[in-house]
């Protein structure tokens, strides 16, 4: 089982970026498909971006265009690269051994990402 910690997040004003990373526990990392989702406050948490054990990458439509999802294998970490950002990207960021639909592991106690002038 994997488990995770989140960092990276912070209050950056609308058009900036943020690169947010998730350390992970396990020797076995690599073979993880691994994923980004967020929970904005009052809505439920929904997908942002996977990234498969091979390399392949998913995006939710809401960041296709304006985010990266890469992984480093030797340091066990999972990152997510935001670009042009927007108020509407302010949510609490969650990483998790998972896909699209499915999630493996416990939940981190994610990162606050906060888009406002």
């Amino acid at each position: 089982q994997v488990q995770v910690v989140e960092s990276g997040g912070g209050l950056v004003q609308p058009g900036g970026s943020l690169r947010l990373s998730c350390t992970a526990s396990g020797s076995i990392f690599s073979r993880y498909d691994m994923a980004w989702y967020r929970q904005a406050p009052g809505k439920q948490r929904e997908f942002v971006a996977a990234i498969a054990s091979g390399g392949n990458t998913d995006y939710a439509d809401s960041v296709k265009g304006r985010s990266t999802i890469s992984r480093d294998n030797a340091k066990n970490t999972v990152y997510l690269l935001m670009n042009s950002l927007k108020p509407e990207d302010t949510a609490v960021y969650y990483c998790n051994a998972g896909t699209r639909h499915l999630v493996f592991g416990p939940w981190g106690q994610g990162t606050q990402v906060t888009v406002s002038s």
